[in-house]
């Protein structure tokens, strides 16, 4: 469920056409519902039971997406993304599951979407902070707003770089939010996060959305962990790809970056390595009608 953008570097800090970064989203995406308690982790069954057409806006590899369609097959689910690529892993992935209320369609987010007025009764947007420019979330969230039935509800769901407690790990995740905020992709000043838990809720507020609420969560992926040794392999890809464009923006020079990295990768094999994200849910509901 996420896409790691940055214009300067073609168009992204991970290229979300490369098989390598599917599989890591996949993973990461499978590790982030376990720790939010599941792909409606703020909310019971009991609060479901009016929603019947759900749009997930930049699925990727559509594991969100599937995973509801599985789980509650009365719904009809459509994810979006501009990534070919992703949408026909995701496409052929809900036929080979048997899934015919999963659907999937290529589109771009940064356009007026290709959608009718009052379509759904749910939008999910997951990681989406970090990859398009800060100051076109009002946008995206009037066209949510526009599409969304009336009392319909919207969740955001972000997260910020994990931290942990050793100085490789900790250097590499910083210079990619250092990256982040060069390149206009962070809401923080400084780049020392990516900075979108303290907004998502605000600008939820902003678009007019009601009821307004958050939840936060934690995945902790400390050495002894559940999900130590997936965290382990995402980050071990993740530091990788982004690579050539932490090069390219001078970031960093190459052979500090693979000392970096080795250094990083073998600090959380350590029995003492400890890391953990925080993961955050903000959701509301579009006003219904008079």
């Amino acid at each position: 469920m996420v896409l790691h953008r940055f214009h300067s570097c073609g168009t992204h800090l991970t290229d979300p056409e490369q098989a390598a970064e599917m599989a890591r989203l996949l993973d990461q995406d499978r590790l982030f519902m376990h720790a939010m308690g599941g792909p409606f982790g703020e909310r019971s069954d009991n609060d479901l039971t009016t929603i019947f057409d759900v749009l997930n806006i930049a699925c990727g590899p559509g594991s969100w997406v599937l995973e509801v369609a599985h789980s509650y097959p009365e719904m009809e689910i459509v994810g979006i993304d501009s990534s070919k690529t992703m949408i026909g892993y995701a496409r052929a992935h809900a036929q080979v599951r048997d899934l015919p209320n999963a659907h999937f369609y290529t589109m771009n987010i940064l356009q007026p979407l290709d959608i009718p007025d009052e379509t759904f009764d749910l939008i999910s947007i997951h990681s989406i902070i970090n990859r398009i420019p800060p100051n076109f979330c009002p946008q995206l969230l009037s066209e949510c707003m526009r599409i969304l039935r009336p009392g319909g509800s919207i969740r955001i769901c972000e997260g910020d770089w994990g931290s942990g407690n050793t100085l490789a790990f900790e250097t590499l995740s910083g210079l990619l939010a250092q990256a982040m905020q060069q390149t206009g992709q962070s809401f923080s000043p400084t780049g020392r996060t990516i900075g979108p838990l303290p907004m998502i809720a605000h600008l939820l507020r902003k678009a007019d959305f009601q009821n307004v609420r958050s939840k936060a969560d934690i995945l902790d992926f400390s050495a002894g962990t559940q999900p130590h040794e997936g965290m382990y392999q995402n980050y071990s890809i993740l530091f990788k790809l982004a690579e050539p464009c932490l090069l390219n923006m001078h970031i960093i020079e190459e052979n500090t970056f693979d000392e970096l990295y080795d250094l990083a990768l073998t600090e959380m094999l350590s029995d003492d390595f400890c890391a953990a994200w925080t993961l955050l849910t903000a959701w509301g509901n579009k006003p219904a009608a008079p």
